[in-house]
């Protein structure tokens, strides 16, 4: 009995040993790939590209009401089209596919397959139903802080270009040494 009750205890410590030793094996593609699917991965970017596409065209309609007098009249329907086209025409199958190495790389099994657990919950389900309008909402807010800080970046490149044609005007052109 005392053998048995011993014998017992070493499986249960070296079979624990094992589940962690799997648990924090590198992730498998097939792990991960469990884990877009879990996640809706293909479906969540395509609402999340959907919840973008409004600061976007709302961006456009800025910038082209603010030029108006130098762009033609259909200017927002046409950066529209081409913004709305270009995130159609978005591999996202593939590039999902072109992920699955990074998430190897930081995410072991037992990482996979909590995420999977909690995204297959109620809770996750809700994270996972209420981002797309989350991004949507947040890149509505952070567009205009974005475009100040790109008007500001593009001031500062353009200060910087014209100080450069300056200096160049007013320094001698470099003329080769005589050679005897």
């Amino acid at each position: 009995m005392k053998y048995f009750l011993i014998s017992a205890i070493l499986c249960a410590v070296s079979c624990t040993g094992l589940a962690q030793t799997a648990a924090d094996s590198p992730a498998t593609r097939e792990d991960v790939e469990k884990y877009f699917e879990a996640v809706h991965s293909h479906e969540m970017t395509m609402k999340i590209l959907e919840a973008m596409s409004k600061p976007i065209h709302q961006m456009a309609h800025d910038q082209c009401a603010k030029d108006k007098e130098k762009l033609p009249a259909d200017c927002e329907a046409r950066i529209n089209k081409s913004m709305d086209d270009t995130f159609k025409a978005l591999p996202i199958d593939e590039m999902m596919q072109a992920m699955v190495p990074a998430y190897q790389k930081h995410f072991t099994k037992g990482d996979m397959d909590a995420l999977i657990t909690f995204y297959s919950a109620p809770t996750g389900q809700k994270v996972l139903q209420e981002m797309p309008a989350i991004m949507g909402e947040a890149m509505e807010s952070m567009m205009p802080i974005m475009q100040r800080s790109v008007e500001k970046m593009n001031a500062r490149a353009q200060q910087e270009v014209a100080q450069m044609r300056k200096g160049s005007s007013t320094k001698a052109p470099d003329t080769p040494a005589p050679q005897n």
